[in-house]
């Protein structure tokens, strides 16, 4: 149909994440993941999906928000709310691939019936986590 071909013409690329303390990791990534298509969908982990995880961001899901809104690279962000979310938010978006970081190698294979999945390689020297660290134990 036309509108299957219309469809095509667009590749649709969606991530998940907190992005919490924004570095140039995290760019790195969404820079690569932006390039396996047109339209960069980011699924953003909410402060209570955190909470739930055990984690807590130190900017708000709003903030947060508005940081990945501001990068060229990122099209649209949607709140990540639940686990489970991610194979109806690519069924709803149309997404032809899920990305994400080799650290979850392995743990959404289950969706390559639905859509590509890739799992790119961390930026080595540089993590949210690694940033609080070093702040903690600075002189």
């Amino acid at each position: 149909t036309a509108e299957k071909g219309k469809r095509n013409l667009m590749k649709r690329v969606i991530t998940y994440g907190t992005f919490d303390l924004l570095h140039y990791g995290h760019i790195n990534l969404l820079k690569r993941a932006k390039a396996y298509g047109d339209y960069l969908i980011v699924g953003l982990s909410t402060d209570e999906f955190n909470a739930g995880k055990g984690k807590k961001a130190y900017f708000s899901y709003d903030q947060r928000k508005e940081l990945l809104e501001s990068l060229r690279y990122v099209d649209l962000v949607i709140p990540e709310q639940t686990w489970e979310q991610k194979r109806n938010d690519i069924l709803l978006y149309q997404v032809d691939t899920f990305v994400m970081g080799s650290d979850w190698a392995g743990k959404f294979d289950d969706l390559s019936d639905i859509c590509d999945v890739i799992y790119l390689p961390r930026t080595p020297e540089i993590s949210s986590s690694k940033i609080k660290n070093d702040l903690e134990h600075r002189n």
